[in-house]
């Protein structure tokens, strides 16, 4: 049975947390993670208040690319979140850290979300963002039908075989009625220091191409950089150096995102009302 023809259910707001986006792919590989994370940086140097919960429990990365690999503490029932450059942190990794692999099925996954998700003490925060399991699967689908999702953010490369999934992903989170905050076009070209004009590896613009033919909108590209791999594999993500990156302007289409569709919001209630 599809999402619809079960019902939307009731959908739980995170006390505290004002925005709760969700960064999605149709596959792994694409940058999703990295995304997550120098989203939530970027927002946290503007000086809004930033969770990240890595909902990645099979490949927890979010602990190495922000430099920190410490136990969480609980104070009663709640688990204390860890924080790295300003912004709060949950992740699988902290708890099942190194290489063990986690052998787990679904309902207990459906718990350590639940966990994640409330018996997290996030606190006050403007924006809590989540890294998803890549697919739409039994995860993704727990997840965004237990949480009251602001909207979602969709990761893709220019590549076909990417984009074929992308659509995929974006069709999960309609059909489960979560607003499409915009697609991010990752790895879109290569800037090589002896060539005058960018080298397109995978292809270029068809995440522009997919926003418009599925009508959401078009979030920006991101280059395939040294520099962004170096910083995720050294915990020193490029959104830490200060300097102006690529990251920043998709960021400004983020929040206008996030505005647009809680006041369409409010409009609906009011309007229902």
């Amino acid at each position: 049975m599809s999402p619809q023809s079960q019902g939307t259910p009731q959908r739980q707001p995170i006390p505290g947390v004002k925005n709760l986006i969700a960064v999605g792919s149709g596959k792994g590989g694409v940058g999703k993670t990295t995304v997550s994370v120098n989203l939530a940086i970027s927002l946290a140097r503007q000086g809004f208040k930033t969770g990240l919960m890595d909902a990645d429990v099979y490949g927890p990365n979010v602990p190495l690319m922000m430099g920190i690999n410490e136990a969480p503490r609980a104070i009663g029932e709640k688990i204390v979140p860890l924080e790295s450059y300003g912004v709060r942190l949950m992740s699988m990794g902290f708890l099942n850290p190194g290489d063990k692999a986690l052998v787990w099925r679904g309902p207990r996954l459906h718990g350590v979300m639940n966990q994640f998700l409330f018996g997290v003490e996030w606190g006050e925060l403007d924006y809590l963002v989540i890294d998803l399991p890549p697919g739409t699967g039994d995860v993704q689908l727990s997840l965004i039908q237990t949480a009251a999702i602001t909207g979602a953010v969709v990761v893709t490369t220019p590549s076909e075989v990417s984009l074929e999934d992308a659509r995929k992903a974006i069709d999960m989170f309609e059909q489960v009625r979560v607003p499409i905050l915009g697609i991010v076009e990752n790895m879109s070209y290569f800037e090589h220091p002896d060539l005058k004009a960018p080298v397109d590896l995978f292809g270029r613009g068809g995440g522009k191409r997919t926003a418009e033919a599925m009508h959401v909108a078009f979030l920006g590209e991101l280059p395939l950089d040294p520099q962004i791999r170096i910083g995720g594999d050294t915990g020193r993500p490029v959104t830490t150096t200060g300097k102006p990156t690529a990251f920043d302007e998709i960021v400004k289409k983020v929040i206008a995102r996030t505005d647009e569709v809680r006041a369409a919001k409010k409009t609906t209630i009011t309007m229902e009302d």
